[in-house]
């Protein structure tokens, strides 16, 4: 929305709006812009999470893995969690067989990978990048 838009539903001048946003991108509370893009038709309808356990919890394997898995373009989002396994990894492609291929050739070749587990996404029932405020 514009900011003349914004300004007017939270009842401020625009000029107000202007400088509360620039304040907010200043202390990234805001971090970017972006536009949101259909998975289905840029090809990575596959939507997929896989739980990583590692071979050993030493903060140099937790370096080179980060660092690797950072390289994998499929990879859309990893998360290093607390309990049974060490990451969340969320990946998107194009179907089955692509999948398949990435298991075999990129992240089971991930340093560190003793394990994994994946869950096949059957219907994204919410999805969003917005954060309540």
């Amino acid at each position: 929305m514009t900011t003349v838009e914004l300004a007017d539903r939270v009842g401020l001048s625009p000029t107000a709006v202007t400088e509360r946003i620039k304040r907010l991108q200043r202390d990234e509370i805001i971090l970017g812009y972006g536009a949101r893009l259909s998975p289905e038709k840029l090809g990575r309808g596959f939507l997929a999470f896989i739980e990583i356990t590692l071979d050993k919890t030493t903060p140099d394997v937790f370096d080179r893995f980060a660092a690797a898995i950072s390289r994998v373009p499929d990879v859309i989002e990893c998360h290093m969690v607390a309990g049974g396994f060490d990451y969340l990894v969320k990946v998107r492609v194009a179907n089955m067989a692509a999948y398949r291929q990435l298991l075999g050739e990129a992240i089971l070749a991930l340093p560190g990978v003793r394990e994994t587990r994946t869950y096949a996404v059957m219907e994204e029932i919410k999805s969003s990048p917005d954060l309540p405020v």
